[in-house]
């Protein structure tokens, strides 16, 4: 019994401070919190004021594939709100299967980032999905007129636009269809276990995901993984230390034409970097753990062990949010009329 005893204080002495070593060593300093908030409810915009009729508009028009030359492809079709805003493709289908050259980024929380595009060349949401609907190899409409055609041919659409811009005569306009499409997306938030721990919650984390967030800071990743969203906020050239090893895209370049912008894209962010592969602006990285080994060494300089890689990886998966599964069910759409311009898949 005496033997049992000192055995169980020397057990006590021992491996009791180590138990407390492993706790503190996983808690994270506020220091390292500074850069980071949670996520708001909902993504305002002073120049589009979000309302429950352009909400309603606005997820009417982001499923309807009518508004694409072959009645085909939706903006859902690439941004699948089932699965976290994406299709899981390197790049996406578009008009008569035709496939752009980058690899089409969630919309969850992507009204919230500073600029639109891997290459920001549009300002906001609103700006942003205009786009997709004119572009030969997405949606694919022939002209701004074709998409008005296509709305006012379906009375249950002219009466949503003019309840939910009364004071735009006419209401059915492109800049409208932009407005309500935007203000259903800035609602298109996925707050995590990432938002309870900033918001206060010690326990959210596991001891796990902390120390993640500790490789995931020692490593550097906060310069360009930062704030509300961990990315949106800035451009970044891919491979400031070491070259890319694609650069068949030179991003920002196409749009600015400066030797300056070569490689630079805007960085995306990593929330529910877990479900968005696959990876990078051209969607030719498969795997987060060969995207993360990826960005310590051409971005940071450093070969991580794959230790360290799990371990952030194990961080990452903690940004995974919970869907609104009640606001991005599919709505029901009007039927079309005669006057609905018909399937075209010619070219």
């Amino acid at each position: 019994m005496i033997i049992f005893r000192r055995s169980f204080y020397l057990f006590l002495l021992i491996f009791v401070p180590l138990f407390g070593f492993f706790a503190q060593a996983s808690e994270i300093p506020e220091r390292h919190l500074r850069l980071f908030k949670p996520l708001p409810e909902a993504i305002e915009s002073a120049s589009n004021p979000i309302t429950d009729a352009k909400v309603v508009l606005g997820r009417m028009l982001f499923f309807e594939p009518r508004l694409s030359r072959s009645h085909q492809v939706s903006c859902n079709s690439c941004h699948m709100l089932d699965k976290y805003g994406v299709d899981n493709a390197a790049t996406s289908d578009g008009h008569r299967g035709l496939r752009g050259d980058r690899n089409s980024p969630t919309v969850y929380n992507a009204a919230g980032h500073f600029r639109q595009f891997w290459d920001g060349r549009a300002a906001d949401v609103e700006e942003q999905s205009k786009g997709p609907v004119m572009n030969p190899v997405e949606m694919a409409m022939l002209s701004e007129q074709q998409v008005l055609d296509t709305l006012n041919s379906m009375p249950e659409y002219v009466s949503l636009f003019r309840k939910a811009f009364p004071k735009s005569n006419p209401a059915v306009t492109f800049d409208n269809f932009a407005l309500a499409v935007g203000a259903f997306e800035r609602k298109l938030v996925t707050p995590s276990k990432w938002d309870k721990f900033l918001a206060g919650d010690q326990t959210a984390l596991s001891p796990a995901e902390k120390e993640g967030f500790l490789k995931f800071a020692d490593a550097g990743c906060p310069a360009c993984h930062m704030g509300a969203y961990l990315g949106g906020t800035t451009y970044q050239k891919l491979g400031i230390v070491k070259p890319w090893p694609n650069q068949t895209d030179p991003g920002r370049f196409n749009e600015t034409k400066l030797e300056t912008d070569k490689m630079f894209f805007k960085v995306p962010s990593l929330r529910n970097i877990a479900k968005t592969a696959p990876y990078f602006h051209n969607g030719q990285v498969a795997t987060l753990d060969h995207s993360v080994e990826l960005m310590a060494e051409h971005e940071l300089g450093k070969k991580l062990s794959a230790g360290d890689v799990a371990s952030i990886i194990t961080f990452l998966n903690a940004l995974t949010g919970e869907l609104p599964r009640d606001y991005i069910k599919p709505p029901m759409l009007p039927k079309s009329t005669p006057q609905t311009p018909k399937p075209d898949l010619s070219e």
